[in-house]
């Protein structure tokens, strides 16, 4: 089956002057990524794919994992282990009784080392089997350079994670409401058997930037201090990740700096663009040997991207397909596919679909055809 190649331009009319390089995020950390929520696309990254210790944005794993495999009305029975966490902890006693979803909001905002090994132990049995499940299911969203040893982020070996891969773990956690309900809550009062909790939320970002949903901060004296934050402006959610933006009080206020220079660039720079509709015709093939003479192609699948003017003009979908097809063809067969390149880069590639079906018409199908219905008739003649 020959094939041919149709190259055409998607051009952005009207665009404003190609922005500067010197526009990127000037980030101190040592890892960082800004990634779109909808698409997953890396909208920009440094060393995003280094493995580095995570500290307390661990816990956004804890939070929903716990969310997804636990009822939150639980009851948990604080153990030894539990209560003996390091600061930062919330004085957690042994045998003390509190509502699950109490701790996971006693995790996510006070970011409570005690909270998490009696949430761990609570919904796994142990916080050794917890931490397998959490490392599952990282890996289940993609997050393939990461393993958890602590529910807590606590420095331990083996412990690490990427800052691409924390930015799709929080994807999957901000695309959960009861994950966002938790974590934007400002302040909570709640009580165990033994006594009355107020919680206020430490992260910054909510108070500070408009838009802000999310996430969670984090510091050990090997991962330095870390955050990963989200906000979302009109139809774009966005999510950012920063690793190690120093250390001391310099880098507790670096984070900040850090994180808001990626948001800012983010929605500064970039703009959704439908590129390609769902469903959209394609072109047409030719058949052969068919009373059909051709079928129209369609697009499997629409695309939507977040894209900067440079992307805009750079811009281009490849689509591949056969000159020509032979009968029999079913509407909805896979034939061929468009690639969409960004500047030199595949991004994607979608399949080409068949919008009808065409069967098979020449002398030997007619023959064969014409000899079958006779046989039939003499069969049933013989009857």
């Amino acid at each position: 089956m020959r094939k041919f190649w149709l190259v055409f331009f998607i051009l952005m009319i009207g665009a404003a002057p190609v922005r500067a390089a010197e526009d990127a995020p000037k980030v101190e950390a040592l890892g960082a990524v800004i990634i779109d929520h909808d698409t997953g696309r890396v909208l920009w990254g440094k060393n995003e794919h280094e493995p580095m210790a995570m500290a307390s944005t661990t816990k956004i794993m804890t939070a929903l994992l716990t969310i997804e495999l636990a009822d939150l009305n639980d009851t948990v029975t604080v153990s030894a282990r539990a209560a003996a966490a390091p600061k930062v902890n919330i004085s957690l006693r042994t045998g003390e009784k509190l509502r699950l979803e109490d701790l996971v909001y006693a995790l996510m905002l006070q970011s409570a080392n005690d909270a998490a090994v009696a949430i761990a132990e609570h919904v796994s049995g142990s916080v050794e089997e917890f931490c397998k499940k959490m490392t599952a299911r990282a890996a289940e969203l993609g997050a393939l350079n990461t393993v958890f040893g602590t529910p807590n982020g606590l420095d331990a070996e083996p412990h690490h994670s990427t800052a691409y891969d924390m930015a799709l773990i929080a994807r999957a956690a901000i695309s959960n409401p009861e994950f966002i309900r938790i974590t934007n809550t400002q302040e909570t009062v709640f009580s165990s058997d033994k006594r009355q909790y107020h919680m206020y939320n430490r992260n910054r970002l909510l108070r500070e930037y408009d838009g802000a949903n999310g996430v969670k901060t984090g510091f050990t004296g090997r991962a330095g201090h870390c955050f990963v934050g989200a906000a979302k402006r009109g139809d774009m959610q966005l999510i950012s990740v920063v690793f190690a933006s120093g250390w001391g009080d310099r880098g507790k206020a670096q984070k900040w700096v850090d994180t808001k220079r990626l948001l800012d660039y983010g929605f500064s720079s970039f703009e959704y663009r439908d590129i390609i509709h769902d469903r959209a015709q394609a072109g047409k093939v030719a058949v052969t040997r068919s009373k059909t003479p051709e079928i129209s192609l369609y697009y499997a699948d629409g695309l939507r991207l977040p894209l900067t003017e440079a992307e805009r003009s750079s811009l281009r979908v490849e689509i591949e397909a056969p000159v020509s097809v032979m009968p029999p063809v079913a509407a909805g067969d896979s034939i061929g596919a468009a690639h969409v390149y960004i500047g030199q880069d595949l991004y994607t590639s979608i399949a080409l679909l068949t919008a009808e079906g065409a069967t098979r018409h020449d002398f030997e199908t007619s023959l064969r055809k014409i000899l079958a219905e006779w046989f039939n008739m003499a069969g049933s003649f013989g009857d």
